[in-house]
Order: structure tokens, then sequence, then C-alpha cells
């Protein structure tokens, strides 16, 4: 029960920041006679309800129909992801995570250049269409462990007009479908996976307390330095699991 909660509470830190939690999870796992990259998606399920309660009042502006825009992002961006994360899936998880601390580097390079953008004021203004494909294809490939969701979507969308609020309200509200879907996926097809019950209460806790704190700092810093020091910790990150 302990290493469950343990995994708990990774998930519930990193699904927010971007180091891979996937990663860090299926690794930290790997003792439990359990597929880890199975057990990874399937710990997302407690940042979902993080997810749903923290961002309650968008998520009923876009179910009513208020919120056209997002809806509208929301939909396309999470059948690109499931058009590309699905068959990634099934070819990954019987397979070791395959250049995790490359993925990860390429992941804080990405920030890095996030960083740039907005430091520079330089502007691309991806019409939001556009802007859900790019963001929905990142986030389909980030079923790989080693590269972050966070990261990845928050770069994606780092090239279209919206404000730094809104790039991680996006990048954090557009996971629940997909986690949702994958979820109900892998508790079909694995039923062992229902002893995780104590990682996913913990997760969900640590994720909606550590999901408050990450856009508290948001609004009180430059998302430059934001980004930047997001950028800085996945560089960290890849380059100390090299040598792991």
């Amino acid at each position: 029960m302990w290493l469950y909660i343990l995994l708990g509470i990774l998930q519930g830190i990193f699904e927010w920041l971007p180091i891979s939690s996937e990663g860090i999870v299926a690794l930290a796992s790997l003792p439990q006679e359990i597929n880890p990259i199975d057990i990874a998606l399937f710990l997302h399920l407690g940042t979902f309800f993080a997810v749903l309660i923290y961002f309650r009042k968008d998520w009923g502006n876009v179910l009513i129909g208020k919120d056209k825009k997002l809806l509208k992002f929301l939909i396309i961006a999470t059948i690109i992801s499931l058009a590309v994360g699905l068959p990634l899936y099934l070819s990954v998880r019987n397979t070791a995570a395959l250049g995790g601390s490359i993925l990860l580097l390429l992941t804080g390079f990405g920030l890095l250049a996030t960083s740039y953008f907005h430091k520079t004021k330089r502007k691309f203004g991806f019409a939001m269409n556009k802007l859900a494909m790019v963001t929905g294809l990142l986030q389909g490939l980030a079923v790989i462990p080693g590269l972050s969701r966070s990261g990845a979507t928050i770069f994606g969308l780092s090239f279209g007009k919206l404000k730094p609020i809104e790039i991680l309200k996006y990048s954090y509200m557009m996971s629940a479908p997909i986690v949702l879907v994958s979820t109900v996926y892998i508790s079909l097809t694995n039923t062992i996976i229902f002893q995780a019950w104590p990682a996913l209460i913990t997760s969900f806790i640590i994720g909606l307390l550590s999901l408050h704190v990450l856009i508290k700092l948001s609004k009180k810093i430059n998302f430059f330095k934001f980004t930047l020091m997001f950028g800085i910790l996945c560089l960290v990150g890849g380059s100390i699991s090299l040598f792991i």
C-alpha cells in the first residue's frame, strides 16, 4: 500500500510539471507485477478529478456551450490525441522507455524556446483549429514515457494567441478527456489495476494542492521566468537520468 501511496504523490506533483509523470511513475512501479505504463496512465484518474474540480467553472461553461472556443479546441485536440496516442500506446506499453532522457531534454529545449517567445514577445498567431491539432498531436505523442505531456502542450500552445494563464488552463484541461478514455480502456483490459486505489486518492489530493500552488505561482511571476524555470528543470532532470 505504501508504494501505491508514493506513486500517487509522484503523480499528483509531476502531472503539472514538465517532467514526464508517466516515466517517473512507471519507473517507481517496476517492483509491482503490473505493466508500469498501464499503472502510470491509470493514476491520471486522480489528477483528472483534480482538474475537474479546480476548473469546475470553466467546465461548466464548456458543457452549457457558453465557451465555444474552448469546447471546439478540446474536441479537435482530443480526436487528434486519441488518433495518435492509442496506437502509440499499444506499441510501447510492453517496451521499456526508449530514449526517455533524450525526450526529456527535448521537452526542456522546447520550454526554453517558449520562454524566448514570451521574452521577445514574438507572436505566431496560430488559429485555434490549427493550435488544437498541433497540441493534440503533441499530447498523443506524450504517451511515450519521458516526453512530458504538460511541457509539450505548453510549448505547442505558445504558438497561439492565448494569454499565459490560458496556456496553462488549456494545457491542463485538455488532458481530462484523454485520461477518461484511457482509464476506461485500461480498466476493461486490466483488472489488477484496481489494487491501486490508494494511489488514486493520494494523486487526487496532492494533484489538487499542487495545481493550486502552480497556478498561483504563474500569476505572480512573469511567464518568461515561469517557462524558463520549467525548461531548466527538464534539462537538469534529463541530464541526470542519462547517467542513471
